[in-house]
């Protein structure tokens, strides 16, 4: 299991209020979500409609165009 140092931030109540974590290791983490919603993404669109490359490059196209305009 992934080990994380946390440095806990309290209030001048002494509650807890954030956890401050070195940027290397958030760097990784976001990488580890990252690649997790991308895997559901592609989990998802398996059994989606296959675009040829001439469909897909009109699609792509399309939404270029709609974005410029």
């Amino acid at each position: 299991m992934l080990k994380i140092t946390k440095h806990i931030v309290y209030d001048e109540y002494h509650n807890p209020v954030a956890i401050q974590i070195p940027i290397q290791e958030f760097e990784y983490l976001e990488e580890i979500i990252e690649n997790h919603g991308l895997a559901r993404l592609m989990e998802e669109a398996a059994d989606e409609e296959k675009l040829s490359v001439n469909e897909a490059k009109d699609y792509y196209q399309s939404l270029k165009q709609h974005v410029e305009s």
